[in-house]
């Protein structure tokens, strides 16, 4: 007998990906993060040149570790070691054959919706690699915009600024200060992780999103 909680997760997934396809998006449906790692290695060509956003999602599933496999011209952020090294990798992605990371909510009518500090992963997302691949796991599947913001501040962006070490209010409390407030309310350290907002809806360049839904939950 199949697992009722599965075939759950398959039939949202089945709606989704109708969505998202509705908004020229590609999306195709993995059950486990490993299916996910190998269905982004055939996707990817060696020698391609990749570069990425922060993302635990990616290290969930073992991408990170396949980009730094030597197979790829893998623009890595993890070896700069000055600020001016950092911006040039981030202007550098721009120029990716390919881009991977994750989304920080996909909704049930098609849309991502993406938060950032620095606004280099969604600037990579709205415009410059030649194609973007997003691993989602069925956790960051929400019903629309206004949960897809709820979801950004009660988990998402606190667990995120744990992981970073950012010292915010939201790192401490556990949600963010902006919680009763609008979209974009929040706190007003230089810390602050969530200062960009992007929803990408329908996509003119048919298929440059590529979206990989993984019914297991990864990252935060």
């Amino acid at each position: 007998m199949q697992d009722p909680r599965k075939a759950v997760i398959e039939a949202q997934m089945e709606r989704l990906i109708a969505r998202l396809e509705q908004n020229n998006m590609k999306a195709v449906f993995v059950p486990t993060a490993a299916d996910a790692l190998r269905l982004t290695e055939s996707w990817l060509t060696d020698g391609e040149k990749i570069a990425s956003g922060g993302s635990q999602t990616l290290e969930d599933c073992g991408v990170m570790a396949l980009l730094r496999s030597g197979r790829y011209q893998y623009i890595d952020r993890a070896n700069t070691k000055t600020p001016e090294e950092m911006r040039q990798v981030y202007l550098d992605a721009f120029t990716a054959d390919t881009y991977l990371c994750s989304s920080n909510a996909v909704t049930m009518n098609g849309e991502l919706f993406n938060v950032d500090g620095n606004a280099n992963r969604v600037a990579a997302l709205c415009y410059g690699p030649k194609r973007v691949i997003l691993i989602v796991g069925c956790n960051k599947i929400v019903k629309d915009i206004d949960a897809a913001v709820a979801r950004l501040k009660t988990c998402a962006a606190p667990a995120n600024t744990v992981r970073l070490h950012c010292d915010t209010p939201c790192a401490k409390n556990g949600t963010c200060a902006g919680l009763n407030g609008g979209m974009t309310a929040g706190c007003n350290t230089d810390a602050r992780i969530c200062c960009n907002y992007v929803v990408s809806a329908r996509q003119r360049h048919k298929d440059r999103i590529q979206i990989i839904l993984v019914g297991e939950p990864l990252g935060f």
